[in-house]
């Protein structure tokens, strides 16, 4: 970690061997036991299930670190296809039920570009030409699973143009037992659906969960 100030014992000690500055990274060990994972040498701080729950829990509280670690974010533009109620259906059965749905949906459903936000905080979805809705948020603690449709079929965008699709499952407000895919397709070759989707599984929902 880098700190902004070392520690008080270690900048009393480098006022004798030379700049301080160069105690500003500080170096924490993780410890694997049969409890758990911790960080060692530190009686104070729990034990933790996983890495990334360890890291998840950091973001919230320092505990014993000098600050809050920062789960980074990651935005993009990405095609809204739209949403399909599953009732408890999740996982991968239910990206797919979502996407046969919206592709064989006649008329098709109305798509639009939207800014795709991952956070710690959860999922913002932003329409700024205001076609469908205007902002869309769905807490960390809603957003239960994220996947490409698992038949790797993809949306159309015009006649020498197609894109892979992705959704990700959460929970509907107010309840616990249903559910609803909301479905998307890339828009930036740089931006591929594969690495929104790797994100969203590994950093928010992985750190939520674990």
């Amino acid at each position: 970690m880098k700190v902004a100030t070392p520690p008080p014992s270690v900048l009393h000690q480098s006022r004798k061997v030379g700049d301080a500055s160069n105690e500003l990274v500080r170096h924490f060990l993780v410890e694997c036991t049969q409890k758990g994972v911790c960080l060692k040498g530190c009686p104070d701080e729990p034990f933790f299930g996983s890495l990334t729950a360890l890291v998840c829990q950091h973001s919230i509280t320092p505990l014993a670190l000098p600050c809050k670690l920062i789960l980074p974010d990651r935005a993009c533009n990405v095609w809204y296809l739209g949403s399909v109620d599953l009732e408890s259906l999740t996982g991968h059965q239910a990206v797919q039920k979502a996407t046969t749905v919206t592709l064989t949906t006649d008329p098709p459903l109305a798509s639009t570009v939207v800014h795709f936000k991952v956070s710690a905080q959860g999922i913002t979805l932003t329409d700024n030409q205001r076609k469908l809705f205007f902002r869309r948020h769905y807490a960390v603690n809603a957003v239960i699973f994220c996947s490409l449709d698992p038949q790797g079929r993809r949306w159309t965008r015009s006649s020498n143009s197609n894109a892979m699709i992705f959704g990700f499952v959460a929970r509907k407000s107010q309840t616990e037992t249903e559910n609803i895919c909301h479905l998307f397709a890339e828009n930036d070759p740089e931006q591929p659906a594969s690495a929104i989707v790797n994100f969203v599984s590994k950093v928010m929902i992985g750190s939520y969960k674990k």
